[in-house]
């Protein structure tokens, strides 16, 4: 699951020790990743996809939080993703004082992705690449939500499963095309919202949950690498 240069790749030291290059020390990305809309960063899906990214990534580290709606004793519906976007803006701010010199990547989950989305769009944040985890393109009335896609120009990356009813993928296809900024999609096949596969679905074409879940790693990895170059 290696997919960065080799240049940023581990050495093994004379010592027989194992030490990042100066080169990977320098460029590592920050990640600043945004949960959904209905469960916070200390969910297992959360905790699992931190822990896989940084692996993943090579990553300095991977930053989550908790949207000010969901961090409370009440648990509260979110409010609209516009008006999440200046509490992330500062969230960002914090990440890139407390880790100067290494590119930053915005990654979210459904609802997360789509106000990573919106961050990245603004000026004044410089954001290296988007990774969003399951984009919801369709909103409640059924309506395609292209707007702020279409405003993006940071390379952007969809992980989508094939069966997410929140975006499907000719929609989502007819809308890449017209997005200014370079982008990429990955494919969980079978994969729902959250990327689960149904049971009958790996049986039938011999894979596992893990197997699936380590490829469209690897091409988010292999994306981040291209978009550092």
């Amino acid at each position: 699951m290696d997919s960065l240069p080799a240049a940023k790749r581990r050495r093994q030291c004379k010592d027989g020790e194992i030490e990042a290059s100066s080169t990977l020390q320098n460029s590592s990305p920050v990640v600043l990743f945004a949960h959904g809309a209905g469960a916070p960063s200390s969910s297992d899906w959360m905790q699992r996809w931190k822990t896989m990214l940084k692996e993943a990534l090579h990553a300095a580290d991977v930053v989550t939080f908790d949207y000010p709606y969901i961090s409370g004793a009440k648990k509260r519906a979110p409010p609209k993703a516009e008006k999440l976007v200046d509490f992330h803006s500062n969230i960002i701010k914090e990440t890139a004082a407390k880790y100067p010199g290494h590119p930053l990547i915005l990654a979210g989950k459904s609802m997360g992705s789509r106000v990573s989305c919106m961050v990245a769009a603004l000026k004044d944040n410089n954001v290296s690449a988007v990774v969003c985890l399951g984009y919801p393109l369709k909103g409640i009335n059924g309506a395609v939500r292209d707007e702020t896609l279409l405003q993006l120009t940071v390379p952007t990356m969809f992980v989508q499963g094939s069966k997410d009813n929140l975006c499907p993928l000719e929609k989502l296809g007819a809308t890449r095309k017209k997005m200014k900024a370079p982008n990429e999609l990955h494919v969980i096949d079978g994969g729902d919202h959250s990327f689960k596969i149904a049971k009958k679905h790996l049986q039938a074409n011999g894979s596992t949950q893990d197997a699936a879940e380590v490829v469209a790693l690897q091409a988010i990895a292999a994306f981040v690498s291209k978009s550092l170059e």
